[in-house]
């Protein structure tokens, strides 16, 4: 009983000098089946995810179901376990959001590579495109992110061309054919 409550937030751990923190421990709590390295990669990767869902404060179901798609894509986790990482990720960032994204993310950046940064920023614009707009908020939100992990501007601009047609700003341009 005490694990769902912790599960729901109705309840916290005692701190620990950890630097994980309560969201990754959260979410990667959920994936025992997985080794603890891949899991904590896990719930930061959906944290950031919906980060960029949740940048226009309007998490969409087209989002939702390709943030459950890339989790599933970069693990070997069930439908259902994949929704449920998602949900947890999506309920920590609307709750913590302004006192968590930076630490997630730089969490992140510790413990991936740089081509699966790269890969995360392009996984950014997937969702953000998912419901065929990329919105300002959503496509600035990639920026800091990119920022945040270490990324340049030409390897960002690279990945936003490859979302091009639905950058919001780039839609009623003048001259598009």
């Amino acid at each position: 009983m005490r694990s769902l409550r912790r599960l729901l937030g109705l309840e916290t751990e005692p701190s620990t000098e950890s630097r994980e923190t309560e969201t990754l421990r959260r979410i990667s709590a959920q994936l025992d089946e997985l080794g603890a390295d891949e899991a904590r990669y896990l719930a930061a990767f959906a944290y950031v995810l919906t980060r960029v869902a949740h940048a226009d404060r309007d998490v969409s179901e087209e989002e939702i179901l390709e943030m459950e798609r890339l989790v599933r894509e970069c693990s070997s986790l069930t439908e259902p376990q994949s929704a449920l990482v998602v949900e947890m990720a999506k309920r920590q960032t609307i709750t913590l959001g302004g006192t968590e994204n930076y630490v997630v993310t730089r969490q992140f950046r510790d413990m991936s590579t740089r081509d699966q940064r790269l890969e995360l920023v392009r996984c950014l614009f997937a969702v953000a495109a998912a419901d065929q707009n990329v919105s300002e908020a959503e496509n600035a939100e990639i920026s800091i992110i990119a920022n945040e992990i270490g990324l340049t501007t030409n390897e960002v601009a690279a990945c936003r061309a490859e979302f091009r047609q639905f950058l919001a700003v780039l839609k009623n341009f003048p001259g598009k054919d």
